[in-house]
């Protein structure tokens, strides 16, 4: 069975047992975390879709970390003006592990 899901503003396609890596979200190591946008459950032979969620459906996530991601790093430069400008920028993002897929029926 398997899910998709948007947090963030992304969505994630996730099963039992992944970790995804999502958008900061609040929270210590260890805390459950209730994703509710629920888009998309399939049991692999039946799809249900949301309009644009499905109703009473969710998706229960353990918080596993918080950290940062690679550095992304940008570089500005305008011609014959000796204007140059390098910036670097790591994204946070939250560590989830998927524990149960909450179905509506």
């Amino acid at each position: 069975m398997y899910a998709v899901v948007e947090t963030g503003g992304c969505q994630f396609t996730v099963e039992e047992g992944n970790l995804i890596k999502v958008q900061k979200l609040e929270g210590a190591s260890g805390d459950k975390v209730m994703l509710d946008k629920v888009l998309l459950i399939s049991d692999g032979e039946k799809a249900e879709v949301g309009k644009p969620y499905i109703d009473h459906a969710s998706v229960e996530a353990e918080l596993v970390a918080q950290g940062k991601s690679e550095k992304v790093m940008t570089f500005k430069f305008k011609g014959r003006t000796k204007s140059r400008r390098t910036i670097g920028h790591r994204q946070n993002y939250t560590e989830l592990k998927i524990t149960r897929i909450n179905t509506p029926h």
